[in-house]
């Protein structure tokens, strides 16, 4: 490995860690981000979503634009974003402002994704280039794995807002690598950035997300919400006919869904991340502020789900052209929707071992598509439409996390604040105290809303609010288990085979570099989208 080589793959790979243990790394230190900031649930629901909702519709245009203007110098634009994102968020004063400033680190982390893989191809070919991006994927399984207990020992030692100051040093020593080390590269055939299409899947998804996240708030008939809902159909409705029937270079090949082998690949990747990633925050609130653990003490407890992730990311690599993708993706999401329904058992006095067994199951399935979905995205399209398909997946799987963490989010609220406002009735209490109390325990403080009342009344109101966030959160696990398992039949029944491998054609439209003489499907490296994000 020459020493150009050597530097590209540690500056790619040292962005990737930084980019994925901040994802890992918020989601235990959201009950801290709460307490200190007084947010509310939608609050940190943004605060979640606005990261991967950005990341999502800026990753195609983010490679098109780095084909265009250069990679390195998109590369370190992208570590300036984030890098300024991060020291933001560290001295965010408000809930609003940590929303948009953590929408700018999404900004700045489609730039770092969409850039890192291609710099990597440019310096890298044949069996070098798998080792490169093997090292890149143990990269990527390390930080998911050491993220929640890092976040942990952050939060508890130095604060929540030290999970953005660490960012700070790893941004400037990883640009000034860059500036000295890394080798221009374009693609001269590359198209125009599609700025309409991201516009209006922009505005589809925004609108869409602030719907779902206010809806229980402003009730779902109210006007601001129903305006809101029909805002988001009619824009992608408009993205849909835009990418289809106008754009000369679109940013989608919506054309590739109408197979159903990359349909199912597509909502696979949507519902891994919907179900799984999505319910992080609201178990990470179950952990903290009912059963009252520490940052670190709830990281630890993590762990068995990202190490589960990381190790069968590994065995599965050895598995892929042995085993039918089709088989890979359906067995996935039945693990998937068999762990969160196997923590859907939780009492008023449950521990937290109640949640081990399907947090083991639940990273198995994110450890198989953290691998396998790349691969079934390539596997279901010819050579041709790599690049696009593999950005396709990739978007899907930031669109999903946005939309879980809004859908379940929702039904978290709604099912918690019924379920302990019932605990509660018993009690006597000031006419409406009870659906105030109900109210501030759904919105994810837990037993720790037991504050609120006199001390005689503080163990039965503990109690009550364990009871409700215990089954509130039931529901959700049952409904997150129960799209999973749609994910599972799509993926078992649709998905890639190598008994239909799709045609070779011409592919218009498409952003994939060219090549002479282009890998199998099923190996070849994508282009426009960067890694895949794994779970917190």
């Amino acid at each position: 490995m020459s020493s150009r080589q050597w530097w590209t793959l540690l500056l790619v790979c040292t962005a990737a860690f930084m980019l994925l243990l901040d994802i890992t790394i918020v989601s235990v230190a959201l009950p801290s981000i709460q307490r200190d900031l007084h947010a509310s649930l939608p609050d940190l629901q943004w605060i979640s979503a606005a990261y991967a909702l950005v990341l999502a519709v800026l990753l195609l245009p983010a490679a098109t634009m780095g084909d265009r203007l250069g990679r390195r110098r998109l590369f370190l634009a992208g570590l300036v974003i984030f890098t300024a994102g991060s020291l933001a968020c560290a001295l965010a004063p408000t809930a609003l402002a940590l929303e948009l400033f953590r929408a700018l680190q999404g900004a700045g982390g489609a730039v770092l994704f969409a850039t890192g893989t291609p710099l990597l191809r440019a310096e890298f070919s044949g069996a070098a280039l798998a080792r490169a991006l093997g090292v890149f994927g143990a990269t990527i399984g390390a930080a998911s794995a050491i993220g929640p207990l890092a976040g942990g020992v952050l939060t508890d030692t130095l604060g929540w807002r030290s999970i953005f100051f660490v960012n700070l040093p790893i941004g400037a020593a990883a640009f000034a690598g860059g500036a000295a080390r890394l080798r221009e590269s374009r693609d001269p055939a590359g198209g125009a950035a599609d700025w309409p299409g991201t516009v209006l899947i922009t505005g589809a998804l925004t609108a869409l997300m602030v719907a779902l996240i206010r809806g229980n708030s402003l009730g779902w008939a109210s006007p601001v919400i129903v305006a809101l809902l029909a805002a988001a159909a009619a824009a992608f409705a408009a993205f849909v006919i835009y990418e289809l029937r106008i754009a000369a270079a679109p940013m989608a090949d919506l054309r590739l869904f109408r197979r159903r082998s990359f349909a199912a690949t597509g909502f696979v990747a949507f519902a891994i991340s919907a179900t799984v990633i999505g319910m992080i925050i609201y178990l990470s609130l179950y952990v903290q502020n009912t059963l009252g653990y520490s940052p670190v003490a709830a990281g630890l407890r993590f762990l068995p789900l990202t190490l589960a992730s990381f190790t069968v990311a590994l065995l599965t690599g050895r598995l892929i052209g042995r085993v039918a993708m089709r088989v890979l993706l359906g067995v996935a999401m039945a693990a998937a929707a068999a762990g969160l329904a196997s923590m859907a058992h939780l009492t008023a006095t449950s521990t937290w071992l109640v949640l081990l067994p399907g947090l083991i199951l639940a990273g198995i399935g994110l450890g198989i598509t953290s691998t396998g979905l790349a691969s079934a995205a390539l596997a279901a399209v010819e050579p041709a439409h790599a690049g696009m398909a593999a950005g396709l997946v990739n978007t899907l799987r930031q669109v999903g996390t946005a939309t879980g963490v809004a859908v379940l989010g929702a039904l978290y609220a709604s099912r918690v604040t019924t379920a302990t406002a019932h605990a509660l009735a018993g009690l006597p209490a000031p006419p409406g105290a009870a659906h105030r109390l109900a109210s501030a325990v759904a919105s994810g403080a837990g037993t720790r809303a037991a504050a609120l009342v006199p001390p005689a009344a503080r163990a039965a109101v503990t109690h009550a609010a364990a009871a409700g966030t215990a089954s509130g959160l039931n529901d959700v696990l049952l409904a997150a288990a129960a799209f999973a398992a749609v994910g599972a039949v799509a993926g078992f029944a649709f998905g890639p085979d190598p008994a239909r491998q799709p045609t070779p054609g011409p592919a218009p439209g498409d952003h994939s570099e060219p090549s002479a003489q282009p890998a199998p499907a099923q190996h070849q490296a994508p282009r426009p989208a960067g890694p895949e994000t794994p779970a917190p």
